[in-house]
């Protein structure tokens, strides 16, 4: 197995690495400079802003071409109504991604694509990752059982979860349909003074609110997108 590297690494200089192959995810490069390097057959999925490759600022020719781009940019809103604008576009987009998926039968809903997640265990992964950032740190309240955690989280003590259960598309869907409400009805309510509050999320520690609430869109957002990039590869929808 291939070393995992997490932490700070801000400000490192990697000097005559062989990086080949390497996976780079849930990263901030922002103000990395890559230079006399081979870049060659590789694959970037991320929010572009000023990416100059070989002196020419590519940016622009990017984003325009990227159809996910403008709500890629709603990602990080600062206020509450901008907020209550990225989750309506964010649910918008999972509506019509629920509808690909309940025209297809229930047996390819529970296969992998490529050795990732099946469209219901990302259905499991949000309702953990809505879970660990605001039903448990924001609302109070505990975890699903039928909550999925990531990988490389699966053996902090979560409590409750019960990885041996195996939920329905539609029992997995109930439960993420109500955090994504219960989600929704907080952001109707939230007070711009109370976004720097500090909150205590398990296996992360403190942080403000904010950037709980920017973790949840960003999930949101991530797995929208592999999820519908699934779905095109599973069986012919019915």
């Amino acid at each position: 197995m291939a070393d995992e590297f997490d932490g700070d690494l801000a400000g490192a200089v990697f000097w005559g690495a062989d990086l080949k192959g390497a996976t780079f995810r849930d990263v901030d490069l922002t103000g990395a400079k890559i230079s006399h390097a081979f870049v060659v057959d590789v694959d970037i999925d991320a929010m572009v802003d000023r990416l100059v490759v070989n002196g020419v600022d590519v940016t622009r020719y990017v984003n325009e071409r990227d159809p996910w781009y403008p709500l890629r940019a709603m990602l990080r809103p600062e206020a509450p109504e901008t907020m209550r604008q990225t989750w309506a576009a964010l649910e918008a987009e999972w509506d019509a991604t629920l509808a690909l998926a309940r025209a297809r039968p229930e047996s390819p809903l529970h296969e992998s694509v490529n050795d990732e997640w099946s469209f219901v265990q990302t259905l499991r992964h949000l309702v953990f990752a809505m879970d660990k950032w605001f039903t448990a740190p924001v609302l109070g309240e505990g975890f699903d059982p039928i909550g999925l955690p990531n990988s490389g989280s699966v053996d902090f003590p979560w409590p409750g979860l019960q990885y041996d259960l195996t939920p329905s598309f539609a029992e997995a869907l109930a439960v993420r349909t109500d955090r994504g409400a219960r989600f929704g009805e907080y952001l109707t309510t939230i007070d711009a003074a109370d976004l720097d509050r500090t909150i205590d999320v398990l296996e992360n520690g403190p942080h403000a609110l904010l950037d709980c609430l920017h973790t949840v869109f960003e999930e949101e957002f991530w797995h929208l997108r592999y999820a519908r990039r699934d779905l095109e590869l599973l069986s012919p929808a019915s």
